[in-house]
């Protein structure tokens, strides 16, 4: 099968096509005919080796998200061949990252498509969506109360917003000027200018602190003024800071989120009712996944680049 991936780390130029052979499921596993797979800045960092490389050797085989069809199951899968999924990978997980013709999955890393929502749009749903979910079921926040969100304009913020809305907290989120209208659409109560003073800004609305505040914009001391003594803050990335005032510092870990059907099948039932709105910036064969890190290193990118394998 054809996968995209690097026998040595380094910048985009790196990714490359491998011909790898053709996994097959084991029980309670499916396999996936991949037609789209997001691409993530986590990706970046397994392409760059930032990550290591668990126990796999190469080629290493970036992404975490794609939807597809199922054509072929293991013994006592729940799925049937011909059923629209999309799922979580783990790129130093058992199997292989997402970048595959053919990705091979436990039947708990999927669930279907949102109806009426093709396979390059899903994509975009799985890894951001389910960190999103993570982080709020961490900060547990009671309706009412306040969150604050940097990188708004990101996947992951817009999901953040969206479901922090959806669950009835009152939200702050920043955004650029560009990326006002984008993140009035979400919902958010309150917008500040991003950057370096965010958490200033965010005290002007709220001057003992917000409760919680989710760090998708990797601000981290820059933000945490922002949050109230004894109050909450989740990061995306490790974090060798400690925020003090008696902040609880929450580690997303999305890679624990591998066997999540049913949350993932809730952010199935959340766009089809329109809570969740993914999106995509562009879409991109496969072969040029090269082209798709260099745009979303540059930064800028408003929605998910898709790859798409035929």
């Amino acid at each position: 099968m054809k996968t995209i991936g690097v026998t040595e780390f380094g910048g985009p130029d790196a990714l490359a096509v491998v011909e790898l052979p053709e996994p097959h499921p084991g029980p309670g596993e499916a396999r996936i005919k991949v037609a789209a797979a997001a691409v993530n800045p986590t990706d970046t960092v397994v392409r760059s080796g930032a990550r290591g490389t668990g126990d796999r050797q190469p080629p290493y085989i970036p992404g975490m998200d794609a939807a597809g069809v199922i054509d072929e199951v293991g013994e006592g899968s729940t799925w049937d061949v011909g059923d629209e999924v999309m799922a979580i990978a783990l790129p130093f997980g058992e199997h292989q990252g997402a970048y595959v013709e053919y990705l091979v999955g436990d039947d708990a890393s999927m669930a279907r498509i949102p109806a009426s929502m093709d396979a390059v749009t899903a994509a975009a749903l799985p890894m951001n969506a389910l960190t999103a979910t993570q982080i709020l079921e961490k900060l547990d926040l009671q309706p009412g109360q306040t969150l604050a969100v940097t990188g708004a304009a990101g996947t992951l913020g817009n999901y953040l917003v969206q479901l922090a809305k959806h669950a009835g907290l009152v939200v702050i989120a920043d955004a650029a000027d560009k990326d006002r209208r984008l993140v009035e659409s979400l919902g958010a109560d309150h917008i500040v200018p991003r950057g370096e003073d965010v958490a200033s800004h965010i005290r002007k609305i709220v001057p003992d602190g917000v409760e919680a505040l989710a760090d998708a914009a990797l601000q981290r001391d820059q933000a945490a003024p922002a949050v109230r003594d004894d109050g909450a803050m989740a990061i995306v990335r490790a974090w060798d800071g400690r925020p003090g005032r008696g902040i609880e510092l929450h580690q997303a870990a999305v890679f624990d989120e591998y066997h999540s059907s049913e949350k993932l099948d809730r952010v199935r039932a959340l766009a089809e009712d329109g809570v969740l709105t993914p999106r995509v910036a562009a879409t991109l064969p496969s072969e040029q996944a090269p082209e798709a890190h260099r745009r979303l290193e540059a930064g800028g990118v408003r929605g998910r680049i898709i790859l798409t394998f035929p």
